[in-house]
């Protein structure tokens, strides 16, 4: 089978294609013989009853400097698709709120992979408290002296803004650390979100796990390992990837959460854990495919668009 695929992502020119798990995606597409079309939030629109995407055919090749070729500029009707990909990455903002609102009005004639409804209403941070039992103690306030009564009470423990991305402004404040009060002050004066703060995990030391889920079944695992003397393991601010199994307890996870993510069409997804404790849920823009295909020899982007064939016969 053929389908006509569109890529709703930031500028293509600006991926590294031996790590973004788009481009991973697309290739494979390509591989099987599905058609590419590529265009960027802006070029989104609603006119007349339909949800119009400005953008361009696209092809890609591993070719470092050279890895797409555009077709002309041209506009399409979201509903004459197969699939859509919805791959921008956060910040988690109104632009992206409602680019998820304008999918919705197509995702029942077009597959939408994340379906758009639940990616809106499962931001990586908030999902995982519907597992109070998985996760670390964790409270999310604006008000400070709740922060504080968490942080008397736990001691050593993370702060970061809710709707962060890529490990940016990721805090961790120890027992004796006096700048709470600070950073609160400091993260009210640029947005008006809550804060989330959880009870540090020492395990973090040892790697912060992303396990891949497709159609609420684990594929596998890489452990995120932190630089020396920094608390944050994103790949972003240079966490290194290591090949890794996957534990009695992590399975015990995805079963937990795998069906609820099934039911909601959520395809791809990929979960943080520490140690014992599931951190995040990520459905907006998950990564490390590529990653995990080096490491375990295993085509899991083949298994992706397996699962998606399959929910179009």
């Amino acid at each position: 089978m053929s389908l006509k695929i569109a890529i709703q992502m930031d500028p293509i020119e600006n991926i590294d294609i031996n790590g973004d798990s788009t481009f991973r995606i697309m290739e494979e597409a390509q591989k099987r013989g599905h058609e590419l079309f590529y265009y960027m939030p802006s070029g989104l629109s609603y006119q007349n009853g339909n949800v119009i995407a400005n953008g361009n055919p696209l092809t890609v090749e591993r070719t470092i400097g050279n890895h797409y070729k555009l077709g002309d500029k041209k506009s399409v009707n979201l509903i004459d698709l197969d699939v859509i990909w919805l791959r921008q990455d956060p910040p988690f903002d109104m632009g992206y709120i409602t680019s998820t609102h304008l999918l919705d009005r197509v995702a029942s004639k077009t597959l939408v992979v994340n379906n758009p409804t639940w990616v809106r209403n499962w931001p990586e941070k908030l999902k995982v408290l519907d597992y109070p039992e998985l996760i670390p103690p964790t409270t999310i306030a604006w008000d400070l002296e709740i922060l504080k009564a968490f942080k008397a009470e736990h001691g050593d423990i993370i702060l970061k803004p809710l709707f962060g991305n890529g490990g940016a402004g990721v805090f961790r404040l120890t027992d004796t650390d006096s700048n709470l009060s600070s950073l609160h002050e400091l993260f009210s004066t640029t947005n008006n979100e809550p804060l989330i703060i959880q009870k540090f995990l020492p395990d973090v030391s040892n790697g912060d796990k992303r396990i891949i889920l497709i159609d609420g079944e684990p594929v596998g695992a890489i452990n995120r390992v932190p630089l020396k003397g920094e608390t944050r393991s994103n790949m972003h601010v240079g966490g290194e990837p290591k090949k890794s199994g996957l534990t009695s307890r992590d399975l015990e996870i995805c079963e937990r959460i795998g069906a609820d993510l099934k039911n909601h069409g959520q395809v791809f997804v990929g979960i943080d854990v520490i140690g014992e404790f599931l951190t995040e849920i990520n459905v907006t823009s998950p990564t490390g495919i590529q990653e995990l295909e080096r490491f375990d020899g295993v085509n899991i982007t083949e298994k992706i668009w397996q699962c998606i064939e399959g929910k179009l016969d």
